[in-house]
């Protein structure tokens, strides 16, 4: 959902109509661009802008695959810019949003047709935006219907995206559309609720997001575009109200935010999905990503789970470093889209079902995440008091484990059971888990987790941390701290203090911890990222008394074995 200004400078000298005619100027070298309308399917008679880029010179009686990208961001005059100096500034032709995909894919020289459809409200599309509900999913339904069913197109239909764009891509595998045949969803929101809330407690994007996305909406397209462009896309201003109101519901199970929770819609779906998903993304998070993740018939999916934040699959850094680490991402998703589009035997099936990356910067394959082998392991930790105050002056209640003998690997999410007393309605709780290293009283955060507490006096709370795939190495300590607010003062939520002094009267939590050893020899090629390296810096002080008044101990698992080749072997020893 990060705020992408684009200004293109192609201008569009034409109006197009159905059927499509080329325009005088292609918006990408390997491009003939053209322009189409068609209905949302919605009652109401709203119709959707396509702009449709067909391979240069390719002739219209020729059908191809499509892949497609369903969004909010491809306004032909670019999304609303809050620069001061510079103010709007409209451009004209189609969005330059994903012509990076364009150039790293080559899928328009491989012989396929790219098209992005503006969500209803957005762009030259008609109607208003909702902000992932019905009508947007009825949209996405329309959108890969339309393409699969017009004559240019060979019926099969992808949906590409990153953020909000990756969302309307999980629409498409909950509405099933006909002639869906293959997602790729980088960095994707799962559920509504969950973009702007964790578990009650408030992301300061719950309330710019529905400011920014009626900016969006609002924004007309420039003067150089069709008549039809700005009739059909004019802003129709009845559904801002709506909107703005109702993503302030802090209930999850408001219908609101069930109409917009993907994850139960999911379960079972064959739909091939290529999926990645940040540990340390902090815009669109990975709360629920596991969830849906899981719900999917997992034969046909393909993820890739590591070390970075909101970024593409082949995006660099400006010294060339792939933000998430390898360099193959663009050869396997066209490894994907060519098998599931074109039938073709691309060794899809090679490439890991699931690729997970540690905090040491190594990915390996596993066939699920969290992997089979995972075990949760519950401790008791220690009670006291710290006050809702959203300061990091107020002391958390720590719980430090004994020195650890040997490696123990983390991998999945863990879950937090408590109970407390607050006097007083919505106090703040957040926990964090860490792994201490005594020898320099510093502390690196590996999972996080926020639960607003709704009621006053004693209640009890049960809530998942955020997953991590973090080896914690021998000579270190697990630290758990419960508090109001992230130790390391990230500001990842914005509280509301309460002002009032929790108090946890008992506290357990499940930590999600691998049984066998990986072999080295079988790790993936990539390495480490900017945004681990990042996080690795960004450690917590944590003095040697502190560590020790708060210590337990922890019951913690053996030290990784040996993993047999056989799988009857396996089982049988986790079994046991």
């Amino acid at each position: 959902m990060r705020l992408i200004r684009r200004t293109t400078l192609i201008v569009l000298a034409a109006a197009l109509v159905a059927p499509p005619t080329v325009a005088s100027a292609a918006p990408h070298p390997d491009a003939d661009h053209t322009e189409a309308y068609f209905p949302a399917n919605d009652g109401l008679g709203t119709k959707l802008h396509a702009d449709i880029l067909r391979p240069k010179g390719m002739s219209w009686d020729v059908k191809t695959p499509v892949v497609m990208t369903v969004s909010p961001y491809t306004n032909h005059g670019g999304v609303p810019t809050v620069d001061p100096v510079l103010g709007h500034v409209n451009g004209s032709g189609p969005s330059e949003r994903f012509y990076d995909f364009l150039s790293v894919s080559q899928i328009l020289k491989k012989g396929y047709t790219y098209v992005m459809v503006d969500l209803p409200g957005f762009g030259g599309s008609g109607g208003c935006n909702d902000w992932g509900g019905n009508r947007e999913q009825g949209a996405v339904k329309a959108a890969v219907e339309w393409a699969a069913s017009e004559p240019w197109s060979t019926g099969k239909v992808a949906l590409m995206g990153k953020s909000y764009d990756a969302w309307t891509g999980l629409m498409g595998v909950a509405q099933r559309p006909n002639g869906l045949a293959a997602v790729v969803a980088m960095e994707p929101v799962y559920a509504g609720y969950r973009y702007g809330y964790n578990n009650g407690v408030r992301f300061t994007n719950s309330v710019l997001t529905p400011a920014l996305f009626t900016a969006f909406d609002v924004q007309p397209g420039p003067v150089t575009v069709s008549p039809d462009y700005q009739v059909n896309g004019a802003p129709q201003a009845w559904c801002y109200g709506v909107n703005l109101g109702m993503q302030q519901i802090d209930d999850p199970n408001d219908p609101f935010w069930r109409e917009r929770d993907l994850i139960p819609d999911v379960i079972g779906e064959r739909t091939p999905v290529f999926l990645t998903q940040g540990f340390l993304e902090s815009n669109t998070k990975p709360d629920g990503a596991f969830e849906f993740w899981n719900n999917l018939d997992l034969r046909h999916g393909r993820a890739w789970f590591g070390q970075f934040g909101h970024w593409r699959g082949w995006e660099r850094n400006g010294q060339g470093r792939f933000y998430m680490g390898r360099s193959v991402f663009a050869a396997e998703m066209m490894r994907f889209l060519d098998h599931h589009l074109k039938g073709l035997e691309t060794g899809v099936e090679e490439d890991p079902r699931v690729a997970v990356q540690d905090n040491r910067g190594r990915y390996r394959a596993e066939t699920q995440w969290p992997p089979e082998d995972m075990t949760m392991w519950w401790n008791d930790l220690n009670t006291g008091s710290y006050r809702d105050d959203l300061t990091v002056s107020s002391t958390p209640v720590w719980s430090f484990s004994q020195i650890l003998p040997h490696d123990v690997w983390l991998s999945g999410e863990p879950v937090l059971r408590v109970e407390v007393d607050a006097p007083a309605p919505r106090a703040n709780l957040v926990a964090d888990v860490f792994a201490y290293n005594p020898a320099n009283g510093r502390a690196t955060l590996i999972n996080r987790g926020a639960y607003l507490l709704r009621g006053r006096g004693t209640q009890r709370a049960t809530f998942k941390l955020y997953g991590q795939d973090w080896r914690i190495p021998a000579g270190h300590r697990i630290g758990v701290a419960i508090s109001d607010t992230d130790v390391r003062a990230s500001n990842w939520w914005a509280h509301v203090p309460t002002g009032q002094t929790v108090t946890v009267r008992s506290a357990k939590i499940g930590l999600p911890f691998l049984y066998w050893e990986r072999d080295p020899e079988e790790y993936l090629d990539g390495g480490s990222t900017p945004d681990l390296e990042s996080h690795l810096g960004g450690t917590v002080s944590v003095s040697a008394s502190a560590a020790a008044a708060a210590a337990r101990d922890f019951d913690l698992p053996e030290r990784l074995k040996p993993r047999p080749k056989d799988e009857d072997e396996q089982a049988e020893a986790t079994a046991g």
